[in-house]
């Protein structure tokens, strides 16, 4: 039988390794153990939130997994969990933030993939959100992280 770990413990758990996650993916010059541990990390993130959290925080937790596939060039797990992330965010009616940071995913995986078109239209996409989302320093964050997205 599973053991039942108490719902603070998750929420430790689960901001405390997506912060981990953030430290690594911003770190110059990782070591493969540490793009290992950036991997495992993300994964027990989205793992953590899953029994506490909402489609909100299951929509962050595959839209990072997805970015660290993407920052280590694998194209395949990356689309896998850019489009659980925009999944989440748009089946549940998760704000529109969250939709467009799921386009902003797939868009990134794509262009890993070499999808230079696909890319494009998802960059679009998250554009055309983006003019719903209110908060206009959340657009330029968005809008910042499109234009990090190599479609040449």
């Amino acid at each position: 039988m599973p053991a039942v770990i108490d719902a603070a413990v998750h929420r430790k758990f689960a901001a405390d390794l997506f912060i981990e996650v953030w430290s690594l993916l911003e770190k110059p010059n990782r070591t493969s153990e540490e793009d290992d541990r950036m991997i495992h990390a993300a994964h027990a993130s989205r793992f953590h939130w899953q029994d506490i959290g909402s489609p909100r925080e299951w929509s962050i937790g595959e839209w990072q997994i997805s970015r660290v596939y993407a920052v280590l060039k694998r194209a395949e797990p990356a689309i896998y969990h850019g489009q659980r992330a925009l999944n989440w965010a748009r089946d549940h009616s998760v704000s529109p933030f969250f939709i467009a940071y799921g386009y902003e995913a797939l868009a990134r995986a794509r262009a890993v993939a070499g999808d230079i078109d696909s890319a494009k239209k998802y960059i679009a996409q998250a554009r055309e959100i983006a003019a719903s989302i209110p908060d206009p320093a959340d657009q330029k964050h968005l809008e910042d992280d499109l234009a990090t997205i190599a479609v040449g």
